[in-house]
C-alpha cells in the first residue's frame, strides 16, 4: 500500500526514476530479524539484559550513535568496544549459514535490468561485509555497484552516502530514488533531497519522518510498479 496518494500532484506520478539506490540490510537481506535475540545473548555475556526496543532503535545506525544508545540504555559503565566485538563474532557464525532476501528482491531487480535502469547499494556496512553478506545470500553478482559506511566520512542519517551514491551512478539527486527500511535511512534521503520509498521491515518510523516519504510499499516486488 502506498502512503501518498497518487493523483494528488500529477508531476510526481510522471516522475520514472533514471536511477535506484538501494540499502541493503533489512531491505534487499534478511539481517535485522534475525540480529535481535543475538543482541540479547551479547547483552547477557556481559551481564545485561537488551531491550528489542535498544535494538529496534540501533538498527540503521553505526558508530558514536549506537554507542550512545548503549550508554542510555545500559549504564554508562556498558563495555560497548567488548560487547561490539562479540555481537559480531556471532553475527558471524549465525549469518555464515546462509542469508536469506527479502520478498520480491529478484522482481524487482528483474524489472530495473528489463528497463535498463541503472542501480547502486548504499549501506552503512564496511564493505568487505557488505560483499560477504551479498555472497551469503548468493546475489553478489547482481550488484557490481556499491557505496559503503566505510567510503563517506558521515553515516546515516547525513546524506554523504546517497549522494556518493548519486555521483556513482552520474545522475542528478533529483534523477534518483532511494529506497530504505530504516528511520536514519529515510532521514538520509530526505538530507540529500532525494525521494524516497520506505518499506517496512522492523521499525515505523514516526509521522514527522513519514511525511517526508514519497512512496510506501508492503516489499519490493509491489515496488516494482514504479517502473512499468
Amino acid at each position: 500500500m502506498e502512503g501518498k496518494d497518487k493523483n494528488k500532484d500529477k508531476a510526481e506520478v510522471k516522475f520514472c526514476p533514471k536511477g535506484v539506490i538501494l540499502d541493503m540490510d533489512g531491505l534487499m537481506l534478511e539481517t535485522e530479524k534475525p540480529l535481535i535475540p543475538l543482541w540479547i545473548r551479547a547483552g547477557r555475556h556481559f551481564g545485561r539484559e537488551i531491550k528489542e526496543e535498544t535494538v529496534f532503535a540501533a538498527i540503521g545506525n553505526t558508530g558514536d550513535y549506537v554507542r550512545q544508545l548503549c550508554a542510555r540504555d545500559l549504564g554508562k559503565d556498558f563495555p560497548y568496544d567488548d560487547f561490539h566485538k562479540e555481537l559480531n563474532r556471532i553475527v558471524a557464525l549465525e549469518l555464515e549459514k546462509g542469508i536469506e532476501v527479502k520478498k520480491g528482491l529478484t522482481v524487482f531487480l528483474d524489472q530495473l535490468v528489463s528497463r535498463n535502469i541503472p542501480y547502486v547499494v548504499a549501506t552503512s556496512t564496511q564493505r568487505k561485509w557488505a560483499l560477504w553478506k551479498l555472497e551469503k545470500a548468493r546475489v553478489a553478482d547482481r550488484f557490481s555497484l556499491l557505496v559503503c559506511g566505510d567510503e563517506v566520512s558521515r553515516k546515516k542519517p547525513a546524506p554523504d552516502i546517497f549522494l556518493a551514491a548519486a555521483e556513482k551512478l552520474g545522475l542528478a539527486v533529483s534523477e534518483c530514488v532511494g529506497f530504505e527500511d530504516s528511520i536514519a535511512g529515510l532521514q538520509s534521503l530526505h538530507a540529500a533531497g532525494m525521494r524516497s520509498v520506505f518499506i517496512k521491515d522492523l521499525v515505523e518510523p514516526p509521522e514527522e519522518v513519514l511525511s517526508t516519504v514519497w512512496r510506501r510499499y508492503n516489499d519490493l516486488a509491489e515496488a516494482a510498479e514504479l517502473f512499468k
